[in-house]
């Protein structure tokens, strides 16, 4: 395409906060060499609709609010750098002027302000967003990847392939021995016939996650257990994070499911993603028509590709006639097989 590409994130750091909105710009300069268009960070003000920066870059260059909870006046165009005031909100929500916003020159206008100031003490609330998008946590779970044999040493958040899986375990042993033995009693019953899941140490320092069967004396290993027991596993561990990420991103979890499977697994992600103030919001990718069963028309967004390529997407609840089926208890799943979901 010709011409900026351009995107925007609103996100609550919680549930009281005024949204945040962030706004990106990228284009190409004279060398086809691709810069930072303009950059902003926007924030409502309390009673108020309009949007306020406290970060507003374009080019590389422009201003930044410091301190917490300060929210700054856009200048206008026939004003210089000194009428550019930030104010601060009160308990009461009035906007208090405070001080005059940071005049603020990136030495490289190929990179991001976020990135850069957000590293400073000085800019608390780029800070907080820049924390928010580096915690944002990909899942393409690999069966293969989690029947490896690690290095023992407990790890807090299972990664994107889950080859650290046992480790996990093992930092949940160690810190957060209650909540594990209720995550392996859920999966007790999810899965049936799994009684208890270990760690153990090798002599060479390798780490070995085993399965106790009901009907077995002697435990399974990782290495045995088929892809689905690994994966329920896997997912249920995440949903069980004591220090989620803001935003979670799970690719097609339904591959090598029982479709029974399939359908508990998303109840658990909707459950997770409903029941929680303040936690992970959950983004899952699938193929699987009994992955949407269950759910509502406007938690599911469709994706289609035309002939030249380009994707669009929409929400499948803006179609009345889907709204209307499910109303009449008809699954979603099934309304993808019927073609009910396709590009009309």
């Amino acid at each position: 395409q010709t011409g900026p590409i351009m995107f925007e994130v609103s996100y609550l750091e919680h549930g009281k906060a005024c949204p945040i909105t962030y706004e990106l710009s990228i284009d190409v300069d004279d060398t086809d060499r691709p810069y930072v268009c303009y950059e902003w960070l926007l924030q409502k003000r309390i009673e108020q609709t309009d949007n306020a920066p406290f970060l507003w870059l374009e080019s590389g260059e422009g201003f930044a609010c410091t301190g917490d909870e300060k929210v700054a006046e856009v200048p206008d165009d026939n004003s210089d750098s000194s009428d550019f005031v930030e104010f601060i909100l009160t308990s009461e929500g009035v906007s208090v002027a405070l001080e005059e916003a940071e005049a603020v020159k990136l030495q490289d206008n190929r990179k991001l302000g976020i990135a850069t100031l957000g590293a400073l003490q000085q800019h608390p609330r780029i800070s907080k967003f820049r924390r928010f998008i580096e915690n944002w946590y990909l899942s393409y779970f690999r069966p293969d990847a989690a029947r490896a044999l690690p290095l023992a040493g407990p790890q807090r958040h299972l990664s994107a392939s889950g080859d650290n899986l046992g480790n996990v375990v093992q930092f949940m042993e160690r810190e957060h021995p209650k909540k594990l033995r209720s995550i392996l009693a859920k999966i007790a019953k999810k899965i049936p016939g799994i009684d208890k899941i270990e760690t153990l140490r090798t002599p060479d320092d390798r780490l070995l996650l085993r399965f106790n069967d009901k009907g077995f004396k002697d435990p399974f290993y990782a290495q045995q257990m088929s892809d689905g027991t690994l994966k329920v596993f896997a997912y249920l561990l995440l949903l069980e994070d004591p220090a989620p990420s803001p935003f979670v991103c799970i690719e097609e979890p339904e591959n090598g499911l029982y479709h029974e499977l399939v359908e508990i697994l998303a109840g658990e992600f909707h459950d997770y993603a409903t029941r929680r103030k303040g936690g992970s919001q959950i983004f899952v990718t699938t193929h699987q028509p009994n992955f949407l069963d269950g759910l509502l028309p406007e938690e599911i967004w469709v994706l289609d590709k035309d002939q030249e390529g380009c994707s669009t997407i929409r929400r499948a609840s803006d179609d009345p006639l889907v709204c209307n089926l499910v109303k009449e208890e008809l699954p979603l799943g099934n309304l993808w097989r019927s073609g009910y979901l396709d590009a009309k």
